[in-house]
């Protein structure tokens, strides 16, 4: 079989202190298309084995009830549908689109459209939005549920670290006064209701201000039903270590749901921070990102059941799918169609707005390659050959390219090239890197 880092030899009793498997990723981290938030994915011990068999648990979310308390997290640029369906199918019980700009479903924006495309079988089918002004956040939920349902729930982002977003009053900087937050989730459930409200936070804005209990109440206050928590704070990003405690305290801060996620890189990870923080589901993030199968492993364990194996076979089939999802988003099998009376963008100007180009069938794969790059490095990633891979990464363009690449690194017999025997498998850095 290809050697992988993915699951290495677990500690024996005694060597690390008890608190040693609670490990944060050992360098800082800016964006998810870097290498390093995956590195401790391949620090941690394997998953544990099977438990005392059991019955999976559901969640409530509102009036639904998912089947599973594994969810995928909105990640931005990266949960298209390809992916959420990749996800789900591995056993994610909801996977959120990427976060979608409230202005831009007010005002129409094709972009913005493009984040709402879905499989018609993708439910229950969920959003997230966000903005700095209530009124707008709000219409811009109102405008997705009446003109592009069926949606089945609304997230509002309250976490998103990036200057742009939050120089504007959104994302993480809703964060700094809780009566902002209270009314945002106020306005949003008053658009869309019936339909169940969840709120992404973040530990608070900064160090001093490690608010998300506080936060988590206003929500509740507001009339969401659940608060999806990502206990770092702004000022963080994505450095450090995720502050599980954080997430416990919020749970007995409030009534309503709370989901965990930071650092959640493997099964293991995930089935403890439930255990330790008594939290409601598990948003998996950068930790589905190039092993979708973390979900499979995760409903499994929860069954008492030993996780199957990933064979060659099966990885380089997902990677191939993956390729093929991805260029038929591009050539808009799912396309969004504006309907009678929903809002429309200004007409395209020389001197302002934006062009609008329909792709060949070859611009549309060689775009959905391109910007599937960061996927197959991720996939890649931990497995001997992963380095070649990614020298040859820039020069891949088409699915073909593709699969010539896998054959040359990766053969379906599962056997290491001669070419790659000798490479080393990336690993983890060290906290002197």
């Amino acid at each position: 079989m290809q050697g992988t880092a993915r699951n290495p030899p677990r500690q024996a009793s005694g060597e690390e202190p008890r608190d040693s498997a609670y490990r944060s990723p050992p360098v800082s981290i800016g964006a998810l298309n870097q290498d390093s938030p995956f590195d401790a994915r391949f620090a941690r011990p394997a998953p544990h084995g099977p438990g005392p068999r059991g019955a999976v648990r559901p969640v409530k979310l509102g009036p639904l009830t998912l089947p599973n308390r594994y969810f995928l997290a909105p990640l931005a640029g990266v949960s298209d549908w390809p992916f959420r369906l990749l996800c789900r199918e591995m056993g994610a019980s909801i996977a959120h689109t990427e976060m979608i700009s409230s202005h831009g479903l007010v005002h129409g924006g094709d972009q913005t459209l493009s984040y709402l495309e879905r499989p018609p079988d993708e439910r229950p089918f969920a959003i997230q939005v966000f903005g700095h002004v209530a009124e707008v956040l709000a219409e811009g939920a109102r405008v997705a549920v009446e003109k592009y349902g069926p949606i089945d729930a609304v997230d509002i982002n309250m976490g998103c670290p990036v200057k742009k977003v939050c120089c504007h009053g959104a994302g993480a900087a809703m964060l700094k006064e809780p009566s902002v937050a209270e009314r945002a989730v106020r306005k949003v459930v008053d658009a869309v209701a019936p339909l169940p409200v969840t709120v992404k936070l973040r530990a608070g804005w900064d160090e001093e201000h490690r608010n998300a209990p506080e936060i988590a109440k206003a929500c509740e206050q507001g009339g969401a039903v659940a608060v999806g928590l990502h206990p770092r704070t702004r000022a963080q990003m994505y450095r450090g270590r995720a502050d599980w405690a954080l997430i416990a305290a919020t749970k007995k801060a409030v009534k309503i749901g709370v989901w965990g996620s930071g650092d959640l890189f493997s099964a293991h990870d995930a089935r403890r921070m439930l255990e330790e923080t008594g939290a409601d589901a598990a948003r998996i993030a950068r930790g589905a990102c190039g092993y979708p199968w973390i979900f499979r492993e995760l409903v499994a364990l929860e069954r008492g059941e030993e996780p199957p194996e990933v064979t060659a076979q099966e990885w380089r089939a997902m990677i191939l799918r993956h390729v093929d999802l991805a260029v038929q988003e591009k050539q808009d099998r799912f396309r969004v169609v504006r309907p009678e009376g929903a809002p429309r963008p200004r007409p395209y100007r020389e001197n302002g707005g934006h062009a609008h180009f329909e792709l060949t069938a070859d611009e549309a794969e060689r775009a959905a390659v391109r910007e599937l790059r960061k996927h197959l490095l991720w996939y890649t990633r931990g497995r001997r050959g992963g380095l070649a891979f990614r020298r040859l990464a820039p020069d891949l363009h088409t699915a073909a390219d593709v699969r010539r690449a896998l054959d040359r690194f990766f053969p379906e017999d599962g056997s290491v090239p001669a070419e790659v025997r000798d490479e080393p498998i990336q690993g983890p850095l060290t906290a002197d890197d």
